[in-house]
């Protein structure tokens, strides 16, 4: 009996303790979509757990009903860690991409040269699925980084430590981008290269990167795109545009892997909606699409060849009506008023190429070839007649009028005209190479490239103010015989005619090599390299020596310290040779920035969850500087003068799990940046010669600061927010056709908050029957995102405007008031 009872007790005993497991399952790779085989997989602080594949996959049984924490590691890659809780019988995918700390060779161990040692930052590029902006994800990302600064969400430019828009380098898989040319203002720029969907790495710096990386003087954004294991996607959909992408491999799989791997993705982007809300109201007709796609094929375990091609056409139109817009102060406000006729119409279509191959005769050696070519048609084309009115406006809240226009202040009129093509064209050929050869990692390349440039400008700017035209001729009063008048010819306010062509050639070169080693149980790195270019439409050589050196010592705090110097050159373009009034200065020899950056890294813990904070101080000497002006997102350069300056400030990082499971990051910068135009000078009222000295350039933006916040509901974590809050303090600005020195008036401080409310539709707990159509998602999201949270109206430029006296008001121009969009993005 006793027999009886025990096997009874026993059976009941097995099914209750199987109903209290569940299962899960997943794949694991690396960065580049790779699977990752003999990745750790258990239950923390538990016996037992599995491993992945040759695939990279996984199944393990866990105990439900119950919190547990299923860990990840694998040699050479940082520990993850997830918290679960699964109802009995529950099966649940979870998949993982590891992300690499250390790679271990024979003889050789190295910190990975991307983190901590180096002065790039890795970015996650899964933080801007739902992150809200109006613009580009990956831009918004960057503009959320300490030392980067943006005032225009219309916009994916950024300049970076008091640099500008041109002095920043982008890479996509080791190929070079190029940022459109004829651009004036962010709502004509449309889509970046960049595509989200397609990003598996991001590396930012903000100073002081290696020599590996090109020729320019603040910063580097250097991206990889995914390689793909299995068939999947994604699509996006929402009021400002959407995007689909696919991915997969195909061919006979040889050693578990496929030969031939394809990403494809295609963007459209309308940004209409927003443009309707602003000031100058109108016909607007913005049309950008992006067409990308990355294909490789594996040779052979040694070889294998990718090709990355682009083709994207970004087009605007514009049929402006009227236009309102109230400034001034309170005691003294006034309204602009103005009617238009006219249209205009741009036009971006660019072509980009790119084949590679990669050759690995072992596995300390990587050679890569690299042709590439790039093609950029632009044409701006617009005939605008504005017609203007500047009334005061009634503030005497007891007046019946109050807030109308009671008093005339001025009428005038201006003819905008503008018939601009350019035509660029970039052929390169490079080689790079790597090599571990004992305690050594080695690092080289040399590039060859070939520029035709065909510039056809012809643009002009007449005003009319109080029935004269300015500028206005000489009087002829008192002249009795008309042959003795002088001739007065008929002048623009502003009139540029040129045609420009270049052909020309670069030469560029670089070795590096990393060395690190263990001395007293403190660790040391030190990246030393040097690069040089040559250019021969000016004959110039140029060579930069760079080193960055990191000490980490063996105190109970993980913290790193890092220090960063270097030589950086940026040859002219061709936006730096053009001149204001279009001519062309082929003397023009390269700007020059001494970098010296001062870093320390600490990792610590709080609230029992993993944070850093960095810490960067940093001082740049520029030498023949070429100064500019900075109109929106256009810049003009004075190619004919020289400056020398500085740029120097702190930068302030925190990030981590704010809220548990999520990363969040708040950046802090401050800055300061001068320069001294060579010979110039102004007469003042006493007839003394005065120098101006150092002024503020056009970035000189003295705090920066911002956050990226993620945060769910604790009882329901498919209800998700995203912010993120942007705040730079005034930029300079001047009057038009003035002298740079009076170019001291400040711009007020721009400040965005964005935030946007996501409910995931379909997850890793969603169930569907063999007939849905929706059991092929992987997960679904809908946002509602409110831009411009705070309704401010934040300045990006200003129109000049002159009265019946004949002062000068600058009318500011306005970005975009508080809107709502709405967001669907897929997985599959």
């Amino acid at each position: 009996m006793r027999v009886v009872l025990l096997v009874i007790f026993l059976g009941f005993f097995t099914s209750v303790f199987a109903q209290e497991k569940a299962t899960v399952y997943g794949r694991i790779t690396d960065e580049y979509g790779r699977p990752l085989e003999f990745v750790n997989v258990a239950i923390s602080g538990l016996s037992g757990g599995t491993t992945t594949n040759g695939k990279g996959r996984y199944e393990l049984e866990v105990p439900a009903a119950k919190s547990v924490y299923l860990a990840f590691s694998f040699i050479g890659y940082e520990k993850q860690v997830e918290e679960i809780n699964l109802q009995p019988g529950e099966k649940v995918r979870i998949d993982k991409v590891m992300v690499e700390t250390l790679t271990v060779l024979p003889t050789y161990e190295v910190q990975d040269e991307k983190i901590r040692t180096s002065n790039l930052k890795r970015i996650d590029p899964k933080v801007a699925v739902n992150i809200p902006t109006s613009s580009d994800r990956i831009a918004t990302l960057i503009k959320t980084q300490p030392g980067v600064s943006s005032s225009n969400e219309l916009s994916s430019q950024y300049s970076v430590r008091g640099g500008n828009f041109d002095e920043n380098l982008v890479y996509v898989n080791d190929i070079e981008i190029y940022r459109p040319f004829l651009v004036r203002s962010g709502q004509q720029e449309g889509l970046s290269f960049v595509n989200a969907d397609l990003v598996s790495s991001l590396l930012f710096s903000a100073g002081g990167f290696d020599a590996k990386y090109g020729d320019k003087m603040s910063s580097v954004l250097d991206l990889q795109y995914k390689k793909p294991t299995e068939f999947g996607g994604s699509f996006s959909a929402s009021l400002l545009g959407g995007s689909v992408h696919l991915e997969g491999t195909m061919g006979k799989e040889e050693k578990k892997i496929k030969p031939f791997t394809y990403l494809m993705g295609v963007r459209y982007k309308t940004t209409q909606y927003l443009l309707n809300a602003l000031e100058t109201k109108g016909d607007y007709k913005p049309t950008f699409i992006d067409v990308q796609g990355l294909f490789t094929y594996r040779v052979s375990e040694k070889v294998e060849m990718s090709f990355l091609g682009n083709i994207a056409r970004n087009k605007y139109k514009l049929v402006p009506e009227t236009r309102e817009t109230d400034f001034g102060t309170v005691q003294q406000a006034q309204r602009l008023t103005i009617y238009f006729e006219g249209q205009e119409v741009d036009d971006y279509l660019t072509y980009l190429g790119g084949f590679t191959t990669t050759y690995s005769p072992d596995r300390f050696t990587r050679l890569k070839l690299i042709i590439s070519g790039y093609n950029s048609l632009e044409s701006e084309n617009y005939d605008v007649l504005g017609q203007y009115f500047i009334g005061r406006i009634e503030n005497n809240l007891g007046s019946e009028n109050f807030g109308d226009v009671v008093e005339s202040q001025g009428v005038g009129s201006f003819l905008q005209h503008a018939r601009n093509d350019l035509d660029i064209k970039v052929f390169n050929i490079a080689h790079r190479g790597t090599r571990i050869a004992g305690n050594n990692f080695i690092q080289w390349g040399v590039k060859f490239q070939r520029e035709n440039i065909d510039d056809r400008m012809n643009e002009w700017v007449m005003i009319d103010s109080a029935g004269y035209s300015l500028p206005r001729p000489a009087d002829s009063v008192g002249y009795v015989d008309p042959n003795a008048q002088p001739y007065n010819p008929f002048e623009l306010y502003e009139q540029i005619v040129t045609s420009a062509q270049l052909q020309s050639n670069r030469y560029t070169g670089f070795i590096q090599n990393t060395w690190n080693a263990n001395v007293d149980t403190a660790k040391f790195t030190l990246t030393a390299g040097i690069r040089a270019n040559y250019w021969d439409y000016n004959n110039q050589l140029v060579v930069s020596p760079r080193a960055t050196v990191s000490f980490k010592p063996d105190w109970e705090r993980d913290i790193l310290f890092r220090f960063s110097a270097g030589l950086y050159y940026q040859p002219p373009f061709y936006r730096e040779l053009k001149d204001l009034d279009g001519t062309i200065n082929s003397d023009q020899k390269a700007q020059k920035s001494y970098h010296f950056v001062a870093a320390s890294d600490l990792n610590f813990e709080a609230w029992d969850r993993p944070f850093k904070f960095v810490t960067e101080v940093y001082y740049k000497y520029l030498a023949n500087l070429v100064p500019y002006l900075v109109d929106n997102v256009r810049i003009r350069y004075y190619s004919f003068d020289q400056s020398v300056g500085y740029s120097t400030g702190i930068d302030f990082k925190v990030n981590g799990e704010f809220v548990k499971g999520v990363e969040s990051w708040a950046s802090l910068s401050f800055l300061s940046t001068k320069e001294d135009i060579k010979g110039d000078y102004y007469i003042n009222s006493e007839g003394n010669r005065v120098e101006p000295g150092y002024i503020p350039r056009p970035t000189d933006q003295h705090v920066q600061f911002s956050i990226l916040f993620q945060d769910y509901l604790p009882m329901n974590p498919t209800y998700k927010m995203s912010l993120t809050l942007l705040f730079g303090s005034s930029l300079p600005f001047g009057p038009p056709n003035s002298p740079k020195y009076q170019h001291t008036l400040r711009m007020p401080p721009y400040r965005r908050v964005d935030i946007g409310f996501s409910k995931e539709l379909i997850g890793t707990h969603s169930r569907f029957n063999a007939s849905s159509p929706f059991r092929f998602f992987k997960t679904m999201w809908v946002t509602a995102e409110v831009l411009n949270l705070l309704q401010v109206n934040n300045t990006v430029s200003y129109i000049w405007v002159t009265d019946i006296y004949g002062r000068q008001y600058a009318v500011p121009n306005y970005l975009t008031p508080r809107q709502l969009n709405i967001k669907l993005v897929a997985e599959f």
